[in-house]
């Protein structure tokens, strides 16, 4: 691991938490950085990461929408997922809005988010509520990157073991 994932302000040492989840509210991927590090950059290299084994072939990479906070709304990260055939289901943010307006016609077509499907974003949120109820990592008392990692790994885990016992009983 980096260096670069443990971050410095004012309150000590920080780092900031970027993943992917499911609509159960199970982990899929995630990357530690800094915490002073920006969202948008760690969209694609959080996706990048995403494998979902079903019971035969091969994991699946690509899910068929990616629903996300106005934070990781940039024409990069939606141009690639256009690409992927992939609907992204991100709000775009008000200056953008404003830039593409200014431009007038050549500003291109709004943004196009569901708002059904936007509902479920929370579970995201949910997610690290429950990744925050292990003390070590609301309270973030390791000191370096790589610990910190690996208790947020093993947090991940129990979720994942106890949602998968919870539905095959």
């Amino acid at each position: 691991m980096k260096a670069a994932q443990l971050g410095r302000s004012r309150g000590g040492q920080t780092s900031k938490i970027h993943l992917a989840a499911d609509r159960h509210r199970r982990p899929l991927a995630l990357i530690l950085t800094a915490g002073q590090a920006a969202d948008s950059p760690q969209f694609i290299p959080v996706l990048a990461k995403v494998r979902v084994r079903g019971p035969v072939g091969r994991p699946r990479t690509r899910p068929g929408a990616v629903a996300a906070d106005k934070a990781y709304s940039s024409r990069g990260n939606r141009t690639h997922l256009r690409e992927r055939g992939i609907t992204a289901v991100i709000p775009e943010k008000k200056d953008q809005a404003a830039n593409r307006k200014k431009k007038g016609r050549h500003g291109g077509r709004p943004v196009t988010c569901d708002a059904e499907l936007y509902k479920e974003r929370n579970t995201v949120e949910r997610l690290i509520n429950k990744l925050k109820a292990w003390r070590g990592i609301a309270t973030r008392y390791d000191k370096t990157p790589e610990s910190y990692l690996a208790g947020v790994h093993l947090r991940a885990s129990m979720i994942w073991i106890k949602d998968l016992t919870r539905t095959t009983q």
